[in-house]
């Protein structure tokens, strides 16, 4: 028993615990040999494992949830009859299959957050396609009225499919490490240039504060780019109109978090600030802090989720600062060289 990988346990046709190993004793706790299965094992699914296995000696699966602490965990319990001389009973397994169920509950919330993101505008073109086949089908205003809205909320799908589109992209290729070598500088001069019509409607002014000399870091270019478009199209969308938004490139010596020297790119604004109980969530998928605003803004919820990732990807790191009324800053900080080794 002490070889197995798992936690483990044996209970004896006496119902007591003959033995157990020190994976099992971590789980079940330290003093258990010798007690009734039952004092030590008060998961009734289990206990009714036992139990039949006891009394029909065939093999039964269950499973055991609990909790260590910090997280809710979840085991896969095999319990089957051990004959072996001097030492017949049942005999239970336990596997951690904790990250499993995380991703089928991480599976299940996406399908209904898509779901949830598509069904309102889907609703909204069926009433409207409903609309302009009865009621106002002779009434040329309401028509284009109503077109408007329609075209306005199939593109919305469309930013949502190109952003799933992008999310899976980035994901799958997460792993694989660009090794393409990329003039920082001149991208974010041609990002902040495709932005500054965006900001001049918002009556946002772009500040540029970039390096005479060019910037050059390992990395692939387009998400690069998408990294920075998305960043400060948030900034110049919800940093408050008439303010300022102030992009910074500059390379760094050493970074610890990185090993070795680096490139940060900072975009500040001068909105209302996130509340920091926001802060650690913005990164998941379709985490809104207004959920309201952000669709008005034609946000899809993924923008930061799809930064994040490709930031991993760089092997770089992404870091969030707010306060209530002074703005946000968000910092990007990629190696500046391509690591040896490792």
């Amino acid at each position: 028993m002490r070889a197995l990988p798992v936690p483990a346990v044996l209970i004896g046709r006496n119902e007591r615990i003959l033995g157990v190993n020190a994976k099992g004793q971590a789980l079940l706790g330290a003093e258990i040999e010798g007690r009734h299965f039952i004092t030590a094992i008060r998961q009734p699914a289990v206990l009714d494992a036992v139990e039949g296995v006891l009394a029909d000696r065939q093999p039964r699966t269950t499973r055991m949830l609990t909790n260590d602490g910090a997280q809710d965990l979840t085991y896969e319990v095999q319990c089957s009859w051990l004959d072996h001389p001097g030492a017949e009973g049942a005999l239970l397994s336990f596997e951690d299959v904790t990250h499993v169920a995380q991703a089928g509950q991480m599976r299940r919330d996406f399908v209904a957050n898509v779901s949830h993101e598509l069904r309102t505008p889907l609703t909204a073109l069926l009433g409207f396609i409903e609309t302009l086949r009865g009621p106002a089908r002779d009434d040329a205003v309401a028509r284009e009225r109503f077109l408007g809205i329609m075209a306005t909320e199939a593109e919305r799908m469309e930013r949502l499919v190109k952003d799933l589109l992008s999310l899976s992209r980035v994901e799958s290729e997460e792993r694989m490490r660009p090794t393409a070598r990329v003039d920082l500088r001149a991208l974010v001069e041609a990002a902040l240039n495709r932005l500054q019509p965006l900001a001049e409607t918002n009556g946002v002014r772009l500040i540029r504060d970039l390096p005479e000399a060019p910037v050059v870091v390992p990395g692939d270019e387009d998400q690069l780019h998408q990294v920075v478009t998305n960043l400060v199209e948030n900034a110049i969308k919800y940093g408050g109109a008439e303010g300022e938004v102030t992009l910074r490139l500059a390379p760094v010596g050493d970074v610890a978090a990185l090993r070795g020297p680096g490139t940060v790119i900072s975009i500040r604004d001068q909105g209302p600030g996130i509340d920091l109980v926001h802060i650690p969530r913005l990164t998941e998928r379709f985490y809104r802090v207004d959920s309201h605003r952000s669709r008005e803004m034609g946000g899809t919820g993924l923008g930061l989720a799809i930064v994040k990732h490709i930031v991993n990807r760089h092997r770089g790191r992404l870091r969030i600062e707010s306060e209530a009324g002074q703005g946000s800053e968000f910092t990007v900080t990629l190696p500046a060289v391509i690591a040896t080794g490792g």
